[in-house]
């Protein structure tokens, strides 16, 4: 492991880091040099570790560069993706027919592309503001289902399988307020293909205005036929 010998206070300024935690991290480090990490309460100690963590890895001299997780490494996109995978999986949803698609994939997968397109940091300051996309996806959704068949889907249940197989952070894509927490909207393919464009569009000027990363990003938007390589 390198001992870091200097602040990287202008690193979390980068990711989006808002100034109050900057001049957190700053002091603590700070302290933490001068007197070591046993003198810090357990809190402060565990603000540095979750700021530590946010950063790219120093590796030694002669090894290269700065190690940085790419944005589909990160966790918030890892965790959309899983979503999208475990309901999309075969037998996942009961009673689709040839031709529909359920509205909550087309969703998360123009949100994994928006991400891939714009790739914001997906740090700390960016995935609490990710907290906006929650009410955003709901109303979307709601949406679709006035021209859908609505069909049931335990959004939960990918969740209880992982959590057997380990420890994990993940929650529900679902807002635990919902109403008709299981109902799944199926749509033919003409209204499929609205819905994409309509959300599409929507999520395009949601990730580029939530995400503090993304800020002065001037990227145009990305044509229709667009893919991540």
């Amino acid at each position: 492991m390198i001992k870091v010998q200097e602040s990287r206070a202008v690193e979390l300024k980068a990711l989006g880091w808002p100034a109050e935690a900057i001049s957190q991290y700053e002091r603590l480090w700070e302290y933490r040099q001068r007197w070591g990490a046993i003198n810090l309460d357990p809190e402060e100690r565990g603000f540095l570790r979750k700021a530590e963590s946010e950063l790219p890895k120093r590796v030694a001299s002669g090894q290269g560069g700065s190690q940085k997780k790419t944005t589909q490494e990160k966790s918030h996109y890892r965790w959309l993706a899983f979503h999208l995978e475990a309901m999309t999986q075969p037998g996942a949803v009961a009673g689709i027919e040839a031709g529909e698609q359920g509205a909550w994939p087309i969703l998360l997968e123009e949100e994994l592309r928006a991400l891939d397109y714009f790739e914001p940091v997906l740090g700390l300051a960016d995935t609490h503001k990710a907290k906006l996309f929650i009410p955003a996806r709901e109303q979307w959704v709601s949406e679709a289902a006035a021209q859908a068949r609505i069909l049931t889907y335990d959004f939960e249940a990918p969740l209880e399988v992982l959590r057997q197989t380990g420890k994990t952070s993940w929650k529900s894509i679902r807002s635990a307020a919902t109403a008709g927490p299981q109902d799944y909207p199926v749509l033919d393919a003409e209204a499929a293909r609205s819905f994409r464009a309509s959300v599409r569009s929507n999520l395009l000027a949601l990730v580029r205005a939530t995400f503090p990363s993304l800020s002065g990003n001037d990227q145009p938007d990305p044509p229709d036929d667009w893919q991540r390589s």
